[in-house]
């Protein structure tokens, strides 16, 4: 079973050892020192901060990590985001990754993206849409999106996470049920 809880200070361990995997440093380009963790996670943690970093568990035991914001909180996102796809200002994103490379390639992705979406509904009733922009060169990234039941709206060139990733996008799109 997915479930998840807000990230707190005592998991920020954990984050950096899985922000140390090869898997994971490719596409989230992080300093991985104990302070830039803390840097990086802290407000969102104490609630500074407007978006949710989410602890995903399966069955009981961390899993991955999920990072839900609203767009309206990240006008400059938003903005270049904007230039692709329409963006409406009550629409969330997400970013996530699997911890654990053992757990990568087994379906976890898409049921962890499918179960934080469903959840985004009751969570943020205002929210129309969740839109995600993801690397195009993130092969395994885009279909576990589209897997988990996205569609891919909109294509083209976004500042990347990671050097490595490359300025091409995909934008992939699901609709609050209606």
């Amino acid at each position: 079973m997915i479930t998840w809880r807000r990230l707190a200070e005592a998991d920020f361990p954990l984050v950096r050892r899985w922000l140390e995997q090869p898997h994971i440093a490719r596409w989230w380009n992080h300093e991985t020192s104990p302070e830039a963790v803390a840097r990086d996670f802290g407000p969102v943690a104490r609630g500074e901060e407007p978006s949710e970093d989410l602890l995903v568990l399966l069955d009981g035991r961390p899993l991955g990590l999920v990072q839900r914001s609203r767009f309206a909180d990240y006008p400059d996102y938003r903005a270049e985001l904007a230039a692709l796809t329409e963006v409406p200002g009550e629409a969330m994103t997400l970013d996530y990754l699997i911890g654990d490379a053992g757990q990568v390639g087994r379906g976890l992705g898409p049921r962890m993206i499918r179960a934080v979406v469903r959840a985004t509904w009751d969570d943020h009733p205002h929210a129309p849409a969740v839109l995600i922009p993801v690397p195009v060169a993130n092969r395994a990234s885009w279909r576990a999106l589209e897997k988990a039941g996205l569609r891919r709206v909109a294509e083209g060139e976004l500042e990347p996470d990671s050097p490595t990733a490359g300025r091409a996008h995909y934008v992939y799109r699901v609709e609050r049920p209606g």
